[in-house]
């Protein structure tokens, strides 16, 4: 069972108060989830790098703090705060955190 910071109901959170950077790697904080989709808070140590992956659902990345580049489909996204991201299902993407990075990560299902 995944444990979720607010409940499948109207709420509200300050994510800036929810950011929290591990030693090394990616802390992952799910905010709420359902049958259909998926919204966490991701926070990377600077200098953390996710190899090439793809995901069988869509997805989004919406900057919050941080710098980092995101390769997708084999194209550089800097990804900085106010950066929004779609990434269609199965696309190959990789990551590499600059500095400390946060960012909301929304899953959501394919058509």
């Amino acid at each position: 069972m995944t444990t979720t910071l607010l409940p499948l109901q109207s709420s509200a959170i300050q994510l800036r108060e929810a950011i929290e950077y591990p030693a090394a790697g990616v802390l992952n904080k799910v905010l709420v989830k359902d049958n259909n989709c998926q919204y966490s808070l991701l926070c990377l140590a600077a200098g953390t790098e996710v190899s090439e992956h793809s995901s069988p659902r869509n997805a989004t990345v919406n900057v919050v703090e941080g710098k980092g580049i995101l390769t997708l489909e084999g194209k550089d996204i800097v990804l900085e705060p106010g950066v929004f991201v779609f990434m269609p299902a199965r696309a190959p993407h990789a990551l590499k955190a600059e500095s400390n990075l946060a960012f909301i990560l929304t899953f959501s299902e394919a058509n």
